[in-house]
């Protein structure tokens, strides 16, 4: 190799290094600063005469963030009561009678129910399924046991599962799987979005070798034949 063409090598590989450093805390900036200004928007909450700019005649960044965090905290400690549980009861019943509030909110009450409970066991294990084809294998999250005419109209247990789609975990296809057609893995959830968002670069080091495990019970050794 030239004596050019190795130090364009070296600057290539200062280059990705550098990268490799700057571009993860530049994205973490982004997003806590995004999700920050998001919070501290809390602040208009409050009358114009008690705001810091009119107390302290200058803002105060991050304000707005921990009355958000003191809203979230007290609500929280009201609903926890009965008198708060029927208040709630009678805002959400106000809400279901209209028809486009009614479906969104609801909607989203359930997704976000589920991923707060701690009794619930959705996207609690990452799992491998053969999609979209044979032999062709896709990292997926248990989400939970089919139950009611999906379950009826199948010949054998199914489970439901989420494909996400790369780098956005967010979006994905929902699919019902035979529970002996799935693959539980060792990798945490955590490990597995990092996966998915890192459009499977990032991958969890390989542990020692199990059986195939079956779902939901994620123990018991799948039967031969």
């Amino acid at each position: 190799m030239s004596e050019v063409g190795s130090k364009v090598s070296t600057l290539r590989k200062w280059l990705v290094a550098g990268i490799l450093v700057w571009a993860p805390l530049a994205i973490t900036y982004w997003v806590i600063n995004a999700v920050i200004g998001f919070m501290d928007k809390t602040i208009l909450l409050l009358p114009p005469s008690y705001r810091p700019e009119a107390v302290f005649g200058f803002n105060i960044p991050g304000v707005g963030a921990v009355l958000a965090i003191i809203v979230v905290l007290l609500t929280g400690a009201l609903v926890a009561n009965f008198l708060g549980r029927k208040l709630i009861a009678m805002g959400e019943s106000v809400l279901e009678r209209i028809p486009l509030v009614r479906s969104v909110y609801s909607a989203v009450k359930q997704v976000i129910e589920t991923f707060v409970s701690q009794d619930s066991r959705s996207f609690r294990k990452v799992v491998m399924v053969e999609y979209p084809r044979k032999n062709c294998w896709s990292l997926a999250f248990l989400a939970g046991d089919p139950v009611g005419e999906v379950q009826d109209k199948t010949a054998q247990k199914v489970i439901t599962v989420f494909v996400p789609t790369a780098p956005n975990p967010t979006s994905g296809f929902v699919i019902m799987v035979p529970e002996d057609e799935i693959i539980a893995l060792d990798m945490s959830v955590e490990e597995g979005f990092r996966m998915v968002i890192s459009l499977g670069v990032v991958t969890p080091k390989s542990q020692a070798a199990k059986p195939v495990l079956a779902v939901p019970e994620l123990e018991k050794p799948r039967s031969s034949g």
